[in-house]
């Protein structure tokens, strides 16, 4: 007889990970399968390498400012092999610690691609074997998506970015969201020369106006080639590096193209249809809002539901799952008002409503902004400039969004959240003793609203 799980969990992300640890806690018969490696997206290839590379790349502008705070630094220099290893080892640390996690809970972890073979089974790709499960959780997050466009394959994506052997001297990105504004910033200050390439007319579509077009500049005063309304139509070799042709007739000369057009549901081949769980048409698994998919004995969480592509969302997800199903503590993880960064520099930090979506649901709209020079930058006359935005309901003088853009927007964005998720008002945030000088206190000092 094949071994049975109460639980069987497919992918060793976040999401996977927590809903694991959990239903063990509650007593549950776990077992979790990973093809690639503990941590998922964000610890191995995507948040936490990528932190790490915005750190060191932000250590250029400290040495740019230094000499006007009296300190000299002559000779610094940057070695990429050095980062390269650094973070290669504490990815490698993480990865145990997620590992030695999910067996201090007794869950049993299997290396190996595991698929539905049909209601009640999962079958392990490494050594063929079936094992039953009384329920399956589908958490293998999401994969980056690669445009159909001649010599697509010649380019990288951020799963490849991390390990390349040497920097090149220039770079052609593609995309406008939140994965290329992060490397163009942090690549760029690295010394690699940048071109962004956007199908849109601005960057960072659905993120507030303001925020978009605050960073769009800062990004272009560091250097930063932004070609906006233009696509990326084919790639292909040229000399010892490459070329990207676009829609509009420039060939783009590199060494590199890195592709970050948005990624997709990783669901290729998970013999979802051998259950009876539905996909939409970007292969997102449907589920309900307690996960369910709408196969019998099948829940699914994280980016493999394309709801909220965030490592925090997705952790919750798993475990409102593990407490509802094997703890009976029913709970539902809430999508509304979620605090998020974009660590891009000057990084951004942002829940709530956007300006605009917030005129679309209320009547009356109160905006209050306030655009200033971060004090860092006052000795060294540094030009960039920090954005603090408020937007109000006037009726009920509820805070509906906060929208930052600078230094540490994103350690602010994080106590805002609470605020914001707790309906504060626009008086309470003005009964708030403000904390000097620092760039947070505008947040509680704005007094007059922007003309609308």
């Amino acid at each position: 007889m094949p071994e049975s799980f109460d639980l069987f969990v497919i992918g060793g992300g976040s999401g996977g990970v927590r809903a694991a640890r959990i239903a063990a806690g509650h007593g549950a018969k776990v077992a979790l399968a990973e093809e690639y490696r503990y941590g998922g997206t964000c610890v191995i290839r995507g948040c936490v390498p990528k932190k790490l590379l915005v750190l060191a790349s932000r250590l250029a502008d400290e040495f740019e400012r230094a000499p006007a705070w009296g300190w000299q630094v002559d000779g610094a220099r940057f070695d990429w092999a050095t980062l390269r290893e650094a973070k290669d080892r504490e990815l490698a640390r993480l990865e145990s610690i997620y590992r030695d996690g999910l067996s201090r809970a007794g869950v049993r972890t299997i290396d190996s691609r595991a698929v539905l073979d049909g209601p009640g089974r999962v079958r392990l790709l490494a050594s063929g074997e079936t094992v039953g499960a009384a329920r399956v959780l589908v958490a293998t997050g999401g994969t980056p998506y690669v445009p159909d466009i001649p010599g697509a394959g010649l380019a990288i994506t951020s799963n490849e970015v991390f390990d390349l052997p040497e920097l090149p001297a220039r770079m052609v990105i593609e995309g406008g969201g939140f994965i290329a504004v992060e490397f163009a910033c942090l690549l760029q200050r690295l010394g690699v020369q940048v071109t962004l390439v956007y199908r849109g007319d601005l960057i960072l579509r659905r993120f507030d106006d303001d925020l978009r077009r605050h960073l769009d500049a800062a990004m272009r005063d560091a250097g930063i080639a932004i070609r906006t309304g233009e696509t990326i139509t084919a790639i292909e070799r040229w000399g010892n590096g490459l070329r990207a042709l676009t829609d509009r007739g420039a060939a783009l000369d590199a060494e590199q193209v890195m592709l970050a057009v948005g990624r997709v549901p990783n669901t290729n081949g998970l013999g979802l249809e051998t259950v009876g769980a539905e996909v939409d048409a970007r292969g997102a698994i449907r589920v309900a809002d307690d996960s369910r998919t709408t196969a019998e004995g099948v829940w699914a969480v994280g980016d493999v539901t394309d709801r909220l592509a965030l490592t925090p969302v997705a952790i919750r997800e798993g475990h409102a799952f593990a407490d509802t199903v094997f703890g009976a503590e029913p709970w539902t993880c809430d999508h509304e008002d979620v605090p998020q960064a974009v660590f891009a520099t000057p990084e951004i930090g942002t829940v709530g409503l956007t300006e605009a979506q917030a005129r679309e649901r209320f009547a009356r709209v109160d905006v209050y902004r306030s655009s200033f020079r971060p004090m860092s930058n006052v000795l060294a006359r540094r030009v960039e400039r920090m954005l603090v935005k408020l937007v109000v309901d006037r009726d009920t003088d509820r805070v509906l969004g906060v929208h930052l853009c600078g230094p540490d927007a994103a350690e602010m964005i994080q106590l805002a959240g609470i605020a914001v998720k707790m309906k504060a008002t626009k008086r309470q945030f003005d009964q708030t003793v403000a904390v000097h000088p620092t760039a947070a206190e505008e947040l509680v000092t704005m007094r007059q609203p922007v003309d609308a």
